[in-house]
């Protein structure tokens, strides 16, 4: 049997976690598994080049909620992802997609083609005529970096709200996991609330549960699952670094906002810098205008991540990863970690303690 051909089976056929959900832990998350359709409200975090069908099938079959990460595929490429999921698991899962993009309108479209049941729109901009389209088929979840952005999202038609703190990997927001959740959590209260940035264990998840949470969202400690498509070599510095060790990228010019990306330091890190000094160095020439110049540094990461994830070059790709990544050892299968996180959790919320 061929790699591919093994992976596929394994995700069509993989069971739920040896740990069952203990009536605490039901309880206190029924509102996000009711919203997800899945008995796990544990959200996959859209990884580009990371979170496909493989990963993807492998967390939704384990009970979880995998989310297909859109980023910058073409209609057609995310029509093609949909379909190899759907031949992978019939259990739901969802399409992360950002706003931003230039064919926002036509994913979705693509989405209802499908009949995805939830779609997730990224970059912090209200999607618009974008959400009330999905809104006609599926379930959309948002992000929300404070509790006004939220409350106006939701009066825009978000059924669903991500909450996301600085220690995520990738693009992220100035503000941490925990003063997001304390801001946000007692007074979103009309809709379902995930908690991200910097899970990794089952006692933070039980810790935010009790706080008004609904579920959370975990990206980094997926990576290593062994249904993760990344590179070996991904894989290993995932596994070799410690929380300190993943830090946020440095804006040159206010003129160019550049949403910090935070990844694990390497050549690819000072290579940021120095492309943002060439597109300055264009602009200011008048070879560039504003938008082209922004797009270009914009576009460095899509490339970087490619070269990190699917070529393993870790020197001179980027190495998203959030803070959490300093608690991620080995690889192990998605149903290891699921399980793993809800022994945690089980033990956290009946107070004795779980290694």
């Amino acid at each position: 049997m061929s790699d591919a051909v093994a992976k596929e089976a394994h995700s069509q056929t993989a069971p739920l976690p040896a740990a069952e959900v203990s009536p605490r832990l039901a309880a206190l998350w029924k509102r996000g598994t009711d919203f997800l359709e899945c008995p796990i409200a544990i959200m996959c975090g859209a990884m580009s080049w990371v979170s496909e069908r493989h990963l993807v099938a492998a967390i939704s079959n384990a009970g979880g909620f995998g989310v297909i990460a859109c980023g910058s595929m073409t209609p057609a490429l995310l029509d093609a992802e949909i379909k190899a999921t759907q031949a992978l698991t019939k259990k739901p899962f969802g399409v992360n997609v950002i706003t931003m993009h230039p064919q926002l309108m036509e994913l979705v479209e693509v989405c209802a083609a499908n009949k995805v049941t939830h779609v997730v729109f990224a970059a912090g901009l209200s999607p618009g005529e974008a959400m009330k389209k999905a809104k006609t088929f599926a379930k959309v979840v948002c992000f929300a970096p404070a509790a006004a952005f939220a409350k106006r999202l939701i009066k825009s038609g978000a059924d669903a709200i991500v909450v996301e703190g600085s220690e995520a990997g990738g693009h992220i927001g100035p503000v941490s996991t925990s003063v997001l959740a304390q801001e946000i959590l007692p007074v979103i209260r009309d809709v379902p609330v995930f908690v991200a940035g910097g899970i990794a264990r089952g006692e933070a998840v039980a810790s935010f549960l009790e706080m008004g949470a609904s579920g959370v969202q975990m990206g980094t400690r997926f990576v290593c699952a062994s249904e993760s498509i990344a590179h070996p070599n991904f894989k290993q510095a995932f596994i070799k670094a410690a929380a300190r060790e993943a830090m946020p990228s440095v804006q040159l010019d206010k003129r160019f906002p550049v949403i910090p990306v935070r990844a694990l330091v390497n050549k690819a890190s000072e290579a940021f810098m120095e492309k943002q000094r060439e597109v300055l160095g264009k602009f200011e020439r008048g070879e560039l205008d504003q938008t082209a110049a922004q797009l270009e540094i914009e576009h460095y990461w899509a490339g970087a991540l490619r070269r990190a994830v699917i070529e393993g070059d870790v020197e001179n790709g980027s190495l998203m990863a959030g803070q959490s990544v300093g608690m991620v050892t080995r690889e192990e299968p998605v149903t290891a970690i699921m399980s793993e996180i809800i022994a945690q959790a089980n033990a956290a919320l009946s107070g004795r303690s779980a290694s």
